[in-house]
């Protein structure tokens, strides 16, 4: 049953992202803007304008399509992103941390541990073993 209703949600979403005036499709042209420049502040008026949509009616659309917030998604692509660049060579915490957009690494290494349930340090320590 959980599987079905799975496919049944998907079928609902790609439905309405096929429809091009539709709200979905509309945030998948802000979901592309975001994956392109995630590393980048986000602009969230720049992005309800982009897709012609007030600031409050793109959260509400962007949240209904997505299940979470522009801020959240940004975060989450960086997250993972940094996740693979540690894995793949990144030399220090502190470097995948700038390259994916966080100021601070303290900030960056607090929010990928409640991601991942590790810290980045683990990430280059098991890559090195």
């Amino acid at each position: 049953p959980t599987r079905l209703a799975y496919r049944a949600v998907c079928c609902r979403m790609l439905r309405r992202l096929l429809r091009r005036a539709s709200h979905a499709s509309r945030i998948s042209i802000a979901l592309q803007r975001i994956q392109e420049a995630y590393a980048r502040p986000l602009a969230i008026p720049a992005l309800a304008e982009l897709v012609g949509m007030s600031a409050s009616t793109f959260h509400a659309h962007f949240k209904a399509v997505t299940g979470t917030t522009p801020l959240q998604y940004q975060k989450d692509l960086r997250l993972l992103a940094a996740r693979r660049m540690l894995q793949e060579g990144v030399p220090t915490v502190s470097a995948a941390a700038g390259a994916v957009g966080f100021d601070r690494a303290p900030q960056f290494s607090r929010e990928y541990g409640r991601k991942f349930g590790v810290p980045p340090r683990a990430e280059l320590a098991r890559r090195v073993t």
